[in-house]
């Protein structure tokens, strides 16, 4: 896939322990990140997945969907990633930093220099 993102709670929270408020926030949140990665001139979907069986650490994936592949549909967008050839690193680290970048000039946030995480 041209992008794989994660996003997780600094605290161990699984999707069950959020409150109502961390859960609104967790939405708006998603569909920033959704958007962000759709803005993207190559990607034609961004997938949301809730993986991670067994830990109370809250995971949300995007698989970013490359334009063109319609064959790529549906639920299989993880194995497809083990699947398919290696996309080119600096293409996903570019794509990456744009919507790092567009995620806190919309939603809010920083940038950490050192980890190259994002907090918001």
């Amino acid at each position: 896939m041209p992008l794989v993102l994660m996003l997780y709670s600094r605290d161990h929270y699984d999707m069950a322990d959020l409150s109502d408020e961390m859960a609104a926030e967790l939405g708006v949140l998603t569909t920033h990140i959704v958007r962000h990665v759709q803005a993207l001139p190559h990607i034609s979907r961004a997938h949301v997945y809730r993986i991670g069986d067994g830990a109370a650490h809250l995971h949300i994936w995007f698989f970013a969907r490359p334009e063109g592949q319609a064959q790529l549909y549906g639920s299989w967008m993880p194995v497809w990633d083990d699947l398919l050839p290696e996309y080119p690193a600096d293409v996903a680290d570019a794509d990456a930093e744009a919507v790092a970048d567009a995620l806190v000039t919309s939603y809010g946030g920083r940038r950490s220099a050192t980890d190259e995480q994002m907090h918001v």
